[in-house]
C-alpha cells in the first residue's frame, strides 16, 4: 500500500526498464534482470541503473533540502504523539461501527431500488411489445384500407387490365409495409402476431404481384416514369433481387434463348462470332430504359466516396503541391465537393442526391477531425526539441534503433495511429480554409439548382451554414490540444528551476549575472510555431495560442518558484536557529567567506530567470500583463530580490 503512494522521479526515455517495476509488491531482482537481458546487454543495464541511481540520489537530496526544517523539528513534533493516537482510537472505533451500520442500511436501500428498477424495466419491455403489436395491427389495417379503397374505385379498370396499382399508390404502401415489417420482426414470437401473419402474407403477395405487373407494363410500354416508380418501390422494401430475377426471366432469358442456338454455330462458319456480337448488343439495345433510369451515377457516387475514404486514413499525408490545403484529407474533401457540382458530374434528375452527398462529405470530414483528437501526439515537431534536450548525451538514432529492437512484437502488428504537433496545426489551418471556401461552393451550386427550377435557396444556405457550424465546432478542441501540448513542452523546461538550489548550495559558485539556459529552451516551441506556420495560420490565432499556452505554463512556473523560495526561506531560518542554539553568529547563513549567501544567490538567479522570460515573451509580440500569473511571478521574485539586497552588509 505504501509503495503505491510513492512517486519515483521520472528518468530519461531511453532507460531500458520501467521505473514502476521497482514499486511492485512482487518485485524480484532475478526476474527483473532476466527480463532486461532480453532487450539489452548487461553493460547497458548497469549504465542505466547507475544513471537512475544518481537521479534518485539527487531527488532525495532535493527532498531533504526542500523540507529541511521539518526534518530538523521532526523529533520535537513527535513528543506525545502516542498518547494522542491512543485518545483517538476509541472515537475512531465508534465511528467505524456507525459507518458499517450506515453502509448496511444504504446497501439495503440500494437493493430495494434495484429490484424496483428491474420491475420497471420489465414493464417497459412489455409495454414496448404491446406498442409494437398495436403498430403492426394499425399498419395492416391501413394497407388493407388503401387496397380496398383502390379496388372499389377502379373495379372496372382492374377487370379490363391486370390487377395493378398505380406507382404512387405502391410507394405509399411500400413505405407503410416497411414499418410493418420492422415492427413484425421486433414482435417475433408473440402469439398475436401469428394470428395476423395470414393478412401480412396477403399484403406481401398483393404488393409483389402489383410490382411485377407494373414493371412488366413499364418495360412493354417503354414508360420511364413507371419503371422509376417501380424500381424505387423495390428498393424501399429491400426487394431489388426480386426485380433482378423478374428482368432476368422476362427480358434476359427470352433473348438468350433466341440468340444462343446450337444449330447456328454448326451451320455457319462465323456462327459463334455472330452469336457473340448479338450478345454484346443486348445491354445497349434492350436494357436502354433500365440504364437510363439507373444510369452511371451510382458508380460515380461510389468513386467520389471511395476516393475520399481512401484519403481519410490513419496515415496523414501532405496535400499535393499547389493545393490551398495542408493535408491530403482536406484537399480530397474539397475536390470531392467540387466534383459533385462539376459539369461532367451534374445531372438535373440527381440534384437531390448530389446535395445529400455534399452534406455527407462535410459531415464525414467533421467526424474525421474529431477522430484525430483521440490520437496520441507523436514525438515530432514541438516535442522533438524537448526530447533531444532531455535525453542529452544519448544519440537519437541509437535511441530509435533500441526502441525498435525492444518491441519484440510481430512485424505485422499495426502501430497505434498518432498525430504530430505540426499535423494538428495543419488541421486547424485546413478547417479555417474549408470554411472560407463554403460560400464559393454555394455560388457554384445555385446555377445548377436554378436549371431544375429550384427557388428555395434559403434552405440550402441554412443547411450549408449548419455544416459550417459543425466544422467551426471542431476548432476549439483542436486548439485546446495544441495549447496543452505547447504548455506541457514549455513547462517541462521551466520546472528545471528546481535544479537552481542544488547548483548554488555549498558549491561556492559565483554570483549569478545571467539567466539560466532552461528559459531559452522553454520558449523554442513558441518561436518555431510563430516562424514556421505564419503563412498558414492567421496571426491572431497564433498569438492567442501563445498567450494561452504561456498562461498555463507560467502559472505552474509561479507555483514552482514559490515553492523553491519558501523552501529556501525555511532552510535559512532552520540554519539560523541551529547556529543560535550553538551560540554562533547567524550572519550569512549558508554563505562562504562573508560574501553573498547561497540562499541569496538562489533568489537572485530566479529573479534573473523571470526577468529574461519576460523579455522573451515581449519579443514574441505579447504583453506580459496579458500572461496570467506572470505579474504575480514578477512580484514574487522582486520581493525575494529586495530581501537579498536588504540582507547584504
Amino acid at each position: 500500500m505504501e509503495r503505491s503512494r510513492m512517486n519515483l522521479p521520472k528518468g530519461p526515455d531511453t532507460l531500458c526498464f520501467d521505473k514502476d517495476e521497482f514499486m511492485k509488491e512482487d518485485f524480484d531482482v532475478d526476474h527483473f534482470v532476466s527480463e532486461c537481458r532480453k532487450r539489452v546487454q548487461l553493460e547497458e543495464l548497469r549504465d542505466d541503473l547507475e544513471l537512475y541511481y544518481k537521479l534518485l540520489k539527487t531527488a532525495m537530496v532535493e527532498l531533504i533540502n526542500k523540507d529541511y526544517a521539518d526534518f530538523v523539528n521532526l523529533s520535537t513534533n513527535l513528543v506525545g504523539m502516542d498518547k494522542a493516537l491512543n485518545q483517538l482510537s476509541v472515537p475512531l472505533g465508534q465511528l467505524r461501527e456507525e459507518v458499517l451500520s450506515l453502509r448496511s442500511s444504504v446497501s439495503e436501500r440500494i437493493r430495494a431500488v434495484d429490484e424496483r428498477m428491474s420491475k420497471q424495466e420489465d414493464i417497459r419491455k412489455k409495454k414496448m411489445c404491446v406498442l409494437r403489436l398495436i403498430q403492426v395491427i394499425r399498419s395492416v389495417e391501413k394497407i388493407e384500407k388503401i387496397l380496398n379503397s383502390q379496388s372499389s374505385k377502379e373495379t372496372h379498370a382492374l377487370e379490363t387490365r391486370s390487377p395493378l396499382l398505380t406507382g404512387q399508390m405502391l410507394e405509399r404502401i411500400a413505405t407503410e409495409f416497411n414499418q410493418l415489417q420492422f415492427h413484425a420482426v421486433q414482435s417475433k414470437g408473440m402469439p398475436l402476431l401469428d394470428k395476423v401473419r395470414p393478412r401480412i402474407a396477403g399484403i406481401t403477395a398483393m404488393l409483389q404481384r402489383s410490382l411485377e405487373g407494373l414493371l412488366l407494363e413499364g418495360l412493354q410500354t417503354s414508360d420511364v416514369d413507371i419503371i422509376r416508380h417501380c424500381l424505387r418501390t423495390y428498393a424501399t422494401i429491400d426487394k431489388t433481387r426480386d426485380a433482378e430475377a423478374l428482368v432476368g426471366q422476362v427480358l434476359v432469358k427470352p433473348y438468350m434463348d433466341q440468340v444462343i442456338i446450337e444449330q447456328v454455330v454448326e451451320s455457319r462458319p462465323d456462327g459463334l462470332q455472330t452469336m457473340y456480337k448479338k450478345l454484346l448488343e443486348f445491354v445497349p439495345h434492350h436494357c436502354r430504359l433500365l440504364r437510363e433510369v439507373t444510369g452511371g451515377a451510382i458508380s460515380r457516387f461510389r468513386e467520389i466516396a471511395g476516393s475520399l475514404e481512401a484519403a481519410l486514413t490513419d496515415d496523414l499525408e501532405d496535400a499535393p503541391a499547389g493545393s490551398s490545403f495542408c493535408l491530403l484529407a482536406s484537399h480530397k474533401t474539397w475536390s470531392s465537393l467540387q466534383r459533385c457540382w462539376s459539369d461532367a458530374m451534374f445531372l438535373p434528375s440527381l440534384a437531390h442526391r448530389l446535395w445529400r452527398l455534399t452534406l455527407q462529405i462535410l459531415a464525414r470530414y467533421s467526424v474525421f477531425v474529431n477522430e484525430l483528437l483521440l490520437r496520441p501526439i507523436s514525438n515530432e515537431s514541438a516535442k522533438d526539441i524537448k526530447n533531444a534536450v532531455v535525453t542529452g548525451s544519448k544519440d537519437p538514432s541509437v535511441t530509435q534503433g533500441n526502441s525498435e529492437d525492444q518491441g519484440g512484437g510481430p512485424s505485422e502488428t499495426k502501430p497505434v495511429a498518432s498525430i504530430s504537433f505540426t499535423q494538428l496545426v495543419y488541421v486547424v489551418a485546413d478547417l479555417d480554409r474549408l470554411q472560407e471556401l463554403l460560400p464559393e461552393l454555394l455560388e457554384t451550386i445555385k446555377p445548377k439548382l436554378e436549371m431544375i427550377g429550384f427557388k428555395n435557396f434559403s434552405s440550402i444556405s441554412a443547411a450549408l451554414a449548419d455544416s459550417q457550424l459543425s466544422l467551426s465546432a471542431c476548432m476549439p478542441p483542436v486548439s485546446s490540444r495544441i495549447v496543452r501540448d505547447l504548455s506541457e513542452s514549455c513547462f517541462s523546461y521551466l520546472k528545471s528551476a528546481l535544479e537552481v538550489p542544488r547548483l548554488y548550495r555549498r558549491t561556492n559558485k559565483e554570483v549569478p549575472t545571467t539567466a539560466s539556459s532552461y528559459v531559452d529552451s522553454a520558449l523554442k516551441p513558441f518561436y518555431q510555431l510563430q516562424s514556421g506556420h505564419k503563412d498558414k495560420l492567421k496571426q491572431a490565432l497564433i498569438q492567442q495560442w501563445l498567450e494561452d499556452a504561456l498562461s498555463e505554463s507560467t502559472h505552474k512556473y509561479w507555483e514552482t518558484v514559490s515553492d523553491i523560495l519558501h523552501s529556501v526561506r525555511k532552510m535559512e531560518e532552520s540554519l539560523k536557529r541551529l547556529k543560535q542554539a550553538r551560540k554562533t553568529t547567524p550572519t550569512n547563513p549558508g554563505g562562504s567567506g562573508g560574501g553573498m549567501s547561497d540562499d541569496d544567490k538562489i533568489r537572485l538567479q530566479l529573479a534573473l530567470d523571470v526577468a529574461y522570460l519576460g523579455e522573451q515573451i515581449q519579443k514574441l509580440g505579447l504583453q506580459t500583463k496579458d500572461i496570467k500569473s506572470f505579474p504575480a511571478l514578477t512580484e514574487l521574485v522582486a520581493a525575494a530580490k529586495d530581501q537579498t539586497t536588504a540582507e547584504q552588509p
